[in-house]
């Protein structure tokens, strides 16, 4: 007898940010596969009795091998178990979810993707922004600004990124925003563009930085920021 997976998006921390859709898989799964950052709070909406079992993945840190992941949702799945793997932010952005569908679709099993709040989105709501502005910000791009070897990427859109007229999300960039910086200055965006450091975005220790490029670049190169965080840059990342 085979079960099923449902790919819940977490959002970024918060338990009030889940959709009801997804507080309601969570409350009927009989097992939860989690994220490092889909943890807490959120867990306390499985049901009493759950396996709850941690197959987060954080850089620098011992974690589980996407294989095996994918292997547990398969071997779950296919002993008939109602599975939630819960992600944090929105399921479908930088979360290495076609992996595991891919792994999913291989074994026959059958599955949905719940989505949910994306850090950026939240980001911009703590920090009481627009992702959008007419004019001045017709277009938002996400990025990240790690490949897997945790280098910044070498085939990015320097054009696009260096667009003055954009709202720039940058996931998974901390260690690599001074050579993004760089590269970006170099395209022709000006040092004093807006930018905003957000930090545990949905967590209780939840940080807010405005700044410039240049200033962040300067301070990420000399700070080390153990706190997960999305950097926004833009027209609109200078707030209110």
């Amino acid at each position: 007898m085979s079960g099923f997976v449902s790919f819940v998006s977490a959002g970024p921390g918060d338990p009030e940010l889940l959709t009801l859709k997804a507080a309601a898989r969570l409350g009927a799964a009989d097992v939860v596969l989690y994220d490092d950052l889909a943890s807490g709070a959120i867990l306390d909406h499985a049901k009493a009795g759950a396996n709850l079992v941690s197959v987060g993945k954080r850089a620098g840190r011992l974690s589980p091998k996407q294989e095996h992941v994918s292997r547990l949702l398969i071997d779950y799945a296919a002993a008939g178990a109602k599975v939630v793997r819960l992600k944090s932010g929105d399921a479908g952005i930088f979360g290495r979810l076609e992996e595991e569908l891919e792994a999913l679709r291989a074994a026959g099993i059958a599955y949905e993707i719940i989505p949910g709040v994306t850090t950026a989105c939240a980001a911009a709501a703590a920090s009481k922004i627009p992702l959008t502005r007419r004019h001045t910000s017709r277009r938002v791009q996400f990025v990240t600004g790690a490949d897997v070897t945790g280098e910044l990427p070498a085939n990015l859109n320097w054009t696009a990124l260096a667009d003055p007229e954009a709202t720039t999300v940058v996931y998974m960039g901390k260690r690599t925003f001074p050579a993004l910086a760089a590269r970006l200055t170099a395209c022709g965006m000006a040092p004093d563009t807006p930018a905003l450091l957000a930090e545990s975005i949905g967590h209780h220790d939840q940080r807010l930085v405005r700044t410039t490029i240049a200033a962040l670049a300067e301070q990420l190169g000399r700070d080390e920021v153990a706190a997960t965080a999305v950097i926004l840059y833009g027209a609109v990342a200078h707030g209110e």
